[in-house]
């Protein structure tokens, strides 16, 4: 099993904790990324990663698909693949209606067919076979639509990019991850249990076997973003986590859309998922915070002890036996918990 990190882009407007990201490298991490919502973007802080390492990859988790073309995500991927010697990763996602809607004003429609066109204009731009031509649903490449001028035509990149660019998209429901097994080579899941890593391993394999060409989880990345909270008083780590966690089961998505709330739902926390988005919804902050179970957070996340810490990395390790998950991507690490992880799984 690999082990990556998360940069949150929180840390943006005070500076990138680089101290941590090249102590993860000179640990042996295998990869850094970064995210975006309504603040931060994620290509920036992982160009600036890539700027100043040598060896760690550094990806996108995820770079929102409303929010650029395809062809842009394709040029940018591009660009940071030639600059960082071939160590940067694509990591690409829908996004929520609330974000796509309310922030970037473009129409969120429907996800999952999106992605699999954005997956295919990508691969076809850096394969270079052929000048770019795409009909779908979604994308028209060259434009053929209402006040087209008729002067677009098919072309090709420039640019010679490695055809082995690693794509990853970020799901949280069944259908999502069954796109991710069908059409990329990782995912990237917010919430995995190891006891439960059927919920995330059973529809990515079920997507494989709707792909035209062999996949197996083999040779695909499970990457599960994992909490860590290091120290002594076990019940200090769990409510540091909280917070975070009750935004998303209870805030990131309207009562009748969201995909947390949804996966902690299937996750068998109904009634705790329910609790944690009444009080949510209503302001409750705090009480939607108390309402975390601590069984959660403990499947979740790594919390507690640095013994404690290391036993449960042991759980994790094992699925890699099966290729259940492939690299853990560390959420909140600091130097001491990096150098935890890494002598207990490198």
């Amino acid at each position: 099993m690999k082990l990556g990190m998360f940069l949150k882009t929180a840390e943006v407007p005070s500076g990138l904790n680089m101290d941590v990201v090249l102590e993860a490298e000179r640990l042996g991490f295998d990869s850094c990324w970064a995210g975006e919502a309504y603040s931060s973007d994620a290509v920036t802080p992982i160009a600036w990663v890539l700027a100043r390492t040598t060896r760690i990859k550094a990806g996108t988790s995820i770079m929102q698909m409303s929010a650029r073309t395809p062809t842009m995500t394709a040029m940018t991927a591009m660009t940071l693949q030639a600059l960082s010697g071939g160590r940067f990763l694509c990591g690409i996602g829908p996004s929520g209606p609330q974000v796509i809607e309310g922030w970037h004003g473009e129409r969120f429609g429907k996800p999952l067919s999106r992605t699999r066109e954005y997956v295919d204009i990508i691969r076809q731009i850096f394969a270079r076979q052929a000048p770019l031509e795409h009909r779908g649903e979604h994308y028209r490449i060259p434009y053929d639509g209402p006040g087209a001028t008729g002067l677009g035509k098919p072309l090709k990149s420039i640019m010679h990019p490695d055809p082995d660019l690693k794509i990853y998209t970020g799901a949280t429901s069944p259908a999502g991850l069954r796109t991710a097994g069908q059409v990329a080579d990782g995912v990237l899941p917010i919430f995995m249990s190891p006891e439960k890593a059927d919920l995330v391993a059973g529809p990515v394999q079920e997507g494989m076997a709707k792909a035209s060409n062999t996949k197996s989880l083999a040779r695909f990345d499970i990457a599960p973003y994992v909490r860590i909270r290091m120290g002594d008083d076990l019940d200090a780590c769990r409510n540091a986590l909280r917070p975070e966690l009750a935004l998303y089961i209870g805030g990131m998505g309207a009562r009748s859309k969201n995909f947390y709330n949804d996966l902690a739902r299937l996750m068998g926390y109904e009634a705790a998922a329910a609790e944690i988005q009444d009080h949510f919804l209503a302001g409750r902050r705090k009480e939607a915070a108390a309402a975390v179970p601590d069984a959660l957070i403990d499947e979740i996340s790594l919390v507690g002890s640095k013994a404690r810490i290391a036993d449960r990395l042991q759980a994790w390790a094992a699925l890699a036996k099966d290729h259940k998950v492939g690299t853990l991507l560390l959420n909140g690490l600091t130097v001491d918990t990096a150098r935890v992880a890494a002598e207990a799984v490198l």
